[in-house]
């Protein structure tokens, strides 16, 4: 790496983190992102900027949650992994990639390239995921009737579903949770998540047969950018009745109800039944995102 330099970012010097291209269209595709100067890194070899990474996180957040751009010319991608490497934040890394990005021949060595980077500063590939914009022009889908959902004040019932929801699951954040700390520790996360959201504790909802039996939760909200899909599941007991379309058209109501102009979601790519709930309800795919992680041991 002769002549490479890891310069941080200020208020100053923030202009500078622009001078690179964006082949993955990032900016265009999340122009309500903002990053604070303080969390922005370039390496610059002999002068010009061959690499930058952005950390993000809310704005009441004293630490960055994830790492959300990373950016690379081509052959210099151990400069890319140095940045990761010196940063004095260990986070996941959050790649948004433009839909069907293996097929372009113009995009996927540009995402390669990041991937290798990745992976060069000791991160590993945890999951692939389908990111969705719902907008009015989508249809509002019908609710089935066949639930009755309402609010529920105490936290005890949200942490003891999530409990179950996440014994048995094809969440890859929820598997890492458990695996590292129990089902305790990746109930706790999501209720945490929940809480971090600016949108009301009182949208929570649980899911209910006629009879009064629980049948599931799910979480409306709002982060600090959009209205989004916070969460939908169902107990394990639940299951095979296709309960989480239910879910999701009544939290889509929900948002719509609350003046959502539009609704963001996600779901794991490997999450086929769920992926084919949010295609039924009229949920197209934006955009996907890859998901890297440090092993725990590295953290």
């Amino acid at each position: 790496m002769t002549g490479l330099v890891i310069r941080p970012l200020d208020e100053s010097t923030a202009h500078e983190f622009d001078t690179l291209p964006d082949p993955l269209g990032v900016r265009a595709a999340h122009p309500l992102t903002r990053h604070r100067p303080d969390w922005q890194r370039i390496a610059l070899r002999d002068g010009r900027i061959v690499a930058r990474a952005a950390w993000w996180g809310g704005p009441d957040d004293t630490e960055p949650l994830c790492v959300d751009t990373l950016d690379v010319l081509a052959g210099e991608t151990e400069a890319a992994a140095e940045l990761l490497r010196t940063a004095p934040w260990r986070v996941d890394i959050d790649f948004s990639l433009p839909p069907g990005w293996r097929e372009d021949p113009e995009v996927r060595p540009a995402v390669e390239d990041r991937f290798a980077a990745a992976r060069a500063a000791g991160y590993e590939l945890l999951v692939e995921r389908f990111n969705y914009r719902w907008t009015p022009e989508c249809g509002l889908p019908e609710r089935p009737g066949r639930l009755v959902f309402g609010p529920e004040p105490d936290d005890a019932v949200f942490f003891d579903a999530l409990r179950r929801i996440h014994s048995v699951t094809l969440d890859a954040h929820a598997v890492r949770a458990a695996e590292e700390g129990g089902a305790d520790r990746a109930a706790q996360e999501e209720l945490d998540f929940f809480r971090w959201c600016p949108s009301p504790r009182a949208w929570w909802q649980t899911a209910r047969t006629p009879d009064g039996e629980l049948v599931g939760i799910h979480i409306p909200a709002r982060n600090h950018q959009a209205p989004i899909v916070g969460f939908i599941g169902v107990v394990p007991e639940q299951r095979g009745h296709g309960y989480a379309y239910d879910l999701l058209t009544e939290c889509t109501h929900y948002l719509v109800e609350q003046g959502a102009e539009y609704i963001v979601a996600a779901t794991d790519q490997g999450n086929f039944p769920m992926a084919a709930h949010f295609a039924k309800a009229g949920y197209p795919v934006r955009r996907e995102r890859v998901n890297f992680h440090l092993p725990q041991g590295v953290r």
